[in-house]
């Protein structure tokens, strides 16, 4: 193998957003920040747990709200044109 081609394989330490943290080895330089890991992940630890990346749930309920809340608009506007020309 050629001299100083190589990227430096230097122990870092991994923290996950849970709390917990271990060290490895790795070529990326400083921590590495996880969101996820052995301690925490419902596979390993057999309990179930509702991740919400960012409030995705919470912008889904909203947008299909919304969703609903233009269907019975447009439904109330088609009633009401319908209810003007048996009237006329």
């Amino acid at each position: 193998m050629k001299a100083g081609i190589h990227p430096a394989y230097d122990n870092v330490k991994v923290i996950c957003a849970c709390g917990s943290s271990f060290d490895t080895r790795s070529t990326h330089k400083g921590d590495l920040r996880v969101e996820i890991c052995s301690s925490c992940h419902p596979f390993f630890t057999g309990r179930q747990k509702l991740i919400d990346t960012e409030g995705r749930v919470d912008r889904f309920q909203k947008k299909a709200a919304k969703a609903k809340e233009m269907q019975a608009q447009a439904k109330a506007a088609a009633d009401a044109k319908t209810a003007r020309k048996i009237v006329q």
